[in-house]
């Protein structure tokens, strides 16, 4: 089961003046979206709801929703923060059967930088995709995706079809994606270009 349980309200009012309304009597409003069902306006204690964000289990995870005696798995998949406060003001959450399969993007983190040769060597590792979307049971969504950077050299690429996922998991997109790759440094190409360039010159200058 989710391990966060967020306690819902209905809302009443909706549109902008609802919302203000919500926020000011100390709770956050959402939409409850998804199924065979029409969207419902609810609302989280403002309190409740931070502490469940920033748990980090929250958006894009199984959560359990609890109103009354009623309980419903949704997926978190969008909150909106504001953007000076940086306080939680919307968020959106969709029904989903606690085994349904779904596609969702799920975040990328590299590991053991300091084996792989070519960074070693003064290489950046060049990010595309920051998350990868993948196709899994709602009861399976993955935390990461870790990809291991032990022995990639300068000039490597790393695709989607590198990664091994974990169980129940597939990538959502194709397998010839690249995720990121082992570019050489700045500073060796202007190098290397500048030493060219001289050479060139030198050859002129003998001609003459």
């Amino acid at each position: 089961m989710a391990e966060i349980v967020l306690n819902v309200e209905v809302r009443d009012r909706t549109g902008t003046g609802g919302a203000r309304a919500t926020r000011r009597a100390g709770l956050v409003p959402g939409v409850l979206y998804g199924g065979d069902k029409d969207p419902v306006a609810i609302a989280v204690k403002a309190n409740e709801f931070r502490k469940a964000l920033y748990t980090g289990k929250l958006l894009g995870h199984l959560v359990t929703l609890k109103y009354g005696d009623e309980t419903q798995p949704v997926i978190a998949k969008a909150v909106d923060m504001h953007p000076v406060t940086d306080e939680p003001q919307h968020f959106d959450l969709y029904r989903v059967d606690e085994h349904q399969q779904i596609k969702i993007e799920v975040p990328v983190h590299f590991a053991n930088h300091d084996d792989a040769p070519g960074l070693k060597r003064g290489g950046t590792l060049s990010v595309v995709l920051h998350t990868l979307t993948v196709s899994c049971p709602a009861d399976s969504i993955p935390e990461e995706i870790v990809i291991d950077l032990t022995g990639h050299e300068i000039g490597d690429s790393i695709r989607v079809s590198d990664v091994t996922l974990p169980a129940k998991v597939e990538a959502a997109v194709a397998a010839d994606t690249v995720i990121a790759s082992v570019a050489g440094a700045m500073t060796e190409t202007a190098s290397a270009e500048g030493e060219e360039g001289e050479g060139a010159e030198a050859e002129e200058g003998g001609e003459e």
